[in-house]
């Protein structure tokens, strides 16, 4: 693909303020946020909806915009590529979780206890970010050049 690739993820919380983890050999088999690729004529919310619903099996709601991140052929990733990470915070009300094809395991993790799991890509710095921000409102963060 010779243009950018707008993705859509999704900082998953469960009814026990527990956030989703997906261990993905895409991103050198580190734990990420589940998500994907914003198909044509999708909108941003339809095509998150559509992708966690795909990759794990959960419905989501309360969903709001927190941070939107440009990756420019990083080697972290398996394929050289150009990146938009669209990222969300949601909600779900379960914790059974059915993977597809694109991870090979899951935890549900107090965000406080994120740093114990090896993240891919910028995973990090946006859990660091909420954690820094948990007893405030979630603000967006935009961020050019990871």
């Amino acid at each position: 693909m010779s243009y950018p690739e707008p993705t859509v993820g999704a900082v998953i919380f469960n009814p026990n303020d527990q956030i989703l983890l997906c261990k993905s050999h895409k991103w050198d088999n580190k734990y990420i946020i589940p998500g994907g690729h914003i198909e044509l004529g999708e909108k941003m919310e339809e095509a998150l909806k559509r992708e966690i619903m795909e990759e794990t099996g959960l419905n989501i709601y309360d969903i709001n915009l927190i941070s939107i991140k440009e990756s420019v052929y990083n080697k972290r990733f398996h394929e050289e590529k150009h990146f938009i990470f669209i990222d969300y915070i949601c909600r779900t009300d379960s914790t059974k979780v059915v993977l597809n094809e694109e991870a090979e395991e899951y935890v549900w993790v107090d965000l406080k206890e994120v740093d114990n799991y090896e993240l891919g890509g910028f995973i990090k710095p946006l859990l660091d970010q909420l954690k820094n921000e948990q007893d405030s409102a979630f603000k967006t963060e935009v961020f050019y050049g990871y």
